[in-house]
């Protein structure tokens, strides 16, 4: 991700409990000290962590409030990560500010969760995409020539998974 949002002419700025400031400047971003400072300078703030018992929740109040109130936060990562009623608030108290979400609590979104109220609430500045947020063309060329592959070997006596119990 940082080599894409590099491409563009962003300057990128990132934060992990296990990032080094070594390993920032190997790919040519700069190692933000913590989560809520990196989110105090930034524009755009993008989620790219997995979902443990340490990261639930990392996204709360604290790093929304620290957000300028015009960014933008992008989710692609997993829902847990984001304390939802927390965004939900930044956006409601701050008219300019923008959220991009594509993964959720339940897929696909049931219709009367939280989440489809507040597309509605706050319109354009809430992007919902059905956990799409990998796909390319190569993801999808490589995800359906792997599945011809596997019905046509199945079709033929042969398959190349074999699920057991």
């Amino acid at each position: 991700m940082a080599r894409l949002a590099q491409a563009f002419g962003a300057e990128v700025a990132a934060w992990s409990p296990n990032l080094t400031s070594e390993r920032a400047a190997e790919i040519g971003v700069r190692c933000a000290p913590s989560l809520t400072e990196l989110a105090a300078e930034t524009d755009v703030l993008s989620l790219h962590m997995v979902l443990s018992d340490r990261s639930v929740g990392l996204i709360d109040a604290a790093v929304f409030s620290a957000l300028p109130p015009n960014a933008l936060f992008v989710n692609t990562s997993r829902a847990g990560l984001v304390d939802r009623a927390a965004l939900f608030d930044w956006l409601a108290q701050h008219p300019e500010a923008q959220a991009a979400i594509d993964v959720f609590e339940e897929e696909p979104i049931p219709v009367a969760d939280p989440w489809r109220a507040a597309a509605a609430e706050f319109g354009p500045r809430l992007l919902l995409t059905p956990h799409l947020g990998y796909v390319s063309a190569t993801t999808w060329a490589l995800f359906y020539r792997q599945t011809v592959e596997a019905i046509a070997a199945w079709q033929a006596g042969a398959p190349i998974r074999r699920l057991t119990l």
